[in-house]
């Protein structure tokens, strides 16, 4: 019932890899976005989510799809759900003396999902990036999940914004509860976006986001 992504898979392999586009789509949709295909046929999943990296695009995925990471250490090996694998910026729960060992994720199938991310033309690091999964019901949406990249120093969890969502048919009821989508975040200023325009491109990245995932434009 899950599916287990073991920490030398390369970007390419896994965003290609059946069983990762089938059930856990939303993954495979953020790690096409990653960098370049040089860097995807050479760089891993399993790096990413090790590197923490407040701009990278599979944490929030994680964060949203409850993936558990598998560690392994001189005491053993032990799992760490991902609301407390990421604990700050370029740092998790793994310690000095262990090792990622793979990332699992539940089955997502019958699920739409998007993911939408703003960033430089020159660079593929996200400015914000927000992954959306969704499961539809009679046209209305069922339940929700959303992740925020690299608006704070860990990935962030939109809660509200998912619970708002129950229900929604429309594109007027997705606009109305993604609103809410930056209440409580207190994302940074740097060289690319100030705090305001990042609150912005949250609001309107996650309307985006699952209005595709979806499928409704109305």
């Amino acid at each position: 019932d899950r599916v287990v992504i073991g920490s030398g898979a390369t970007h390419h392999a896994v965003m290609n890899d059946p069983a990762v586009t089938s059930s856990v789509p939303l993954l495979a949709q953020a790690t096409a976005t990653v960098a370049d295909p040089q860097i995807r046929h050479r760089g891993t999943v399993g790096g990413a989510l090790a590197h923490a990296d407040p701009r990278a695009d599979q944490p929030p995925v994680a964060l949203a799809l409850d993936a558990e990471f598998t560690i392994a250490g001189p005491g053993g090996r032990r799992t760490v759900p991902a609301a407390e694998f990421f604990v700050g910026p370029f740092e998790t729960a793994v310690a000095e003396a262990e090792l990622l060992v793979s990332a699992s994720f539940p089955k997502y199938d019958g699920w739409g999902s998007h993911y939408e991310k703003f960033n430089r033309t020159a660079q593929a690091w996200s400015i914000v990036g927000v992954g959306a999964a969704v499961r539809m019901d009679s046209g209305s949406i069922a339940e929700a999940r959303i992740g925020l990249a690299n608006v704070g120093g860990t990935p962030m969890r939109a809660t509200a914004t998912e619970q708002a969502l129950v229900g929604a048919s429309s594109m007027a009821e997705i606009e109305a509860a993604c609103a809410q989508a930056a209440d409580g975040l207190e994302p940074f200023a740097d060289e690319d976006a100030d705090v305001e325009f990042r609150k912005h491109l949250v609001t309107v990245l996650t309307k985006r986001a699952v209005a595709t995932a979806a499928g409704i434009s109305s």
